[in-house]
């Protein structure tokens, strides 16, 4: 008896290692980008789900409804009116990515734009072909965000509805950005390069964002070297839309 209840912590002692392991320096993906692009926005996994993976990211909600940003633990969600929601943790997402952040790298933020600040992350962080993901806690002379109003079925492409995406503009503003820097060979599954939301102190502005001129912050770097990638598994229209095409032009006209 005593060998067996041995067994049984072992195997649960087991269990619970290889699921932190799991989640150390990882990525969680829900879906892919290239799906969402052809207009795959039902959602399969709930906002409290993916808190269980991660505590930081971003992504989107059921039917395209606004932009997501997980920070500390918390869902945010911006809608296309600019005003800021804490959702209904059984609100599900198309397409999301967290992780636990940890940090590994931390340093100042001077005064820059969103083209200085790619440029400083790129010397200061070189390996390319890993994820970063990425906390800055800054004040910024600028920011400018967007979101995407919710969408009706048939659903269109991303491109379509970004086409008139609202756009927000602010001034004088502190907040904290969050993200990721992905690899190259992400193409197809996620956004290689940076893709980074919003979110201002007071918890009333935010966004995906589109440009900004930081006056001065902190950066929190957590270097992720795993991706754990969760597909729909009954999901008609995942099945039934067409991953092979090349929607690379696609992203960047969405992206901006």
């Amino acid at each position: 008896m005593k060998i067996m209840r041995l067994g049984l912590v072992l195997l649960l002692f087991l269990f619970v290692v290889g699921c932190s392991t799991l989640q150390k320096d990882t990525v969680v993906q829900v879906s892919t980008i290239d799906a969402l692009l052809a207009g795959v926005y039902d959602g399969h996994m709930t906002c409290g789900d993916l808190l269980k993976h991660g505590d930081l990211g971003c992504g989107t909600f059921e039917g395209l409804d606004g932009e997501m940003i997980v920070l500390d633990g918390t869902v945010y969600q911006i809608k296309a009116d600019g005003t800021v929601h804490t959702p209904n943790l059984s609100i599900k997402t198309p397409f999301a990515a967290v992780c636990r952040f940890r940090t590994d790298e931390t340093f100042p933020v001077g005064k820059l734009d969103f083209t200085g600040f790619q440029s400083l992350m790129d010397s200061r962080l070189p390996n390319q072909n890993i994820y970063c993901a990425f906390r800055i806690k800054g004040k910024f002379a600028a920011m400018e965000t967007r979101s995407v109003p919710a969408q009706k079925k048939p659903y269109p492409p991303l491109t379509e509805v970004t086409k008139n995406q609202p756009k927000f503009q602010m001034s004088n503003v502190s907040g904290t950005i969050v993200g990721f820097r992905s690899p190259p060979f992400a193409k197809g599954l996620g956004f290689p390069g940076y893709h980074l939301h919003f979110i201002s102190d007071d918890r009333t502005k935010g966004g995906h964002i589109l440009g900004f001129e930081m006056t001065d912050g902190q950066c929190e770097v957590d270097l992720c070297n795993q991706l754990y990638l969760i597909l729909p598994e009954n999901n008609e229209a995942f099945a039934g839309v067409d991953l092979s095409k090349d929607r690379a032009a696609d992203l960047k006209k969405a992206e901006k």
